[in-house]
């Protein structure tokens, strides 16, 4: 198997997220472990676009984006939730990010959604 190398430091690395999220906090707690340098990008704080999150989608599909978890999504009646397709979800997601499944990592063009140590581990072997 040809593993895909490189220097962490040397690749921006972006965890995307909302910071008081549980989950965004054991990530970030990690990568500072590891020593990793990353920049965080907090949907709300800094912002997200329609253009992101269709690049998001387009490398994950928007089922795997959309967190089902949360309470926003729980919110929709069941008619709602039946009848969700992409451009609906993503509306939906550009208006509450707390709908976007976390963390989502970033480097170089490789996205890792959601987070283990084990899942992170592999993904910056």
């Amino acid at each position: 198997m040809i593993r895909e190398c490189y220097n962490v430091t040397q690749q921006p690395v972006t965890l995307y997220g909302i910071p008081n999220c549980d989950t965004i906090k054991k990530a970030r707690r990690y990568l500072d472990e590891q020593q990793i340098d990353y920049q965080f990008h907090d949907y709300r704080k800094d912002g997200l676009t329609l253009e992101m999150l269709t690049q998001f989608e387009q490398e994950l599909g928007w089922q795997a984006l959309l967190n089902k978890r949360g309470t926003t999504y729980r919110q929709l009646s069941d008619a709602q939730k039946q009848s969700l397709d992409r451009d609906q979800a993503l509306a939906l997601m550009l208006e509450y990010p707390a709908m976007i499944k976390r963390p989502l990592l970033v480097v170089q063009g490789r996205y890792l959604l959601g987070f283990s140590p084990a899942s992170y581990q592999q993904f910056f072997a």
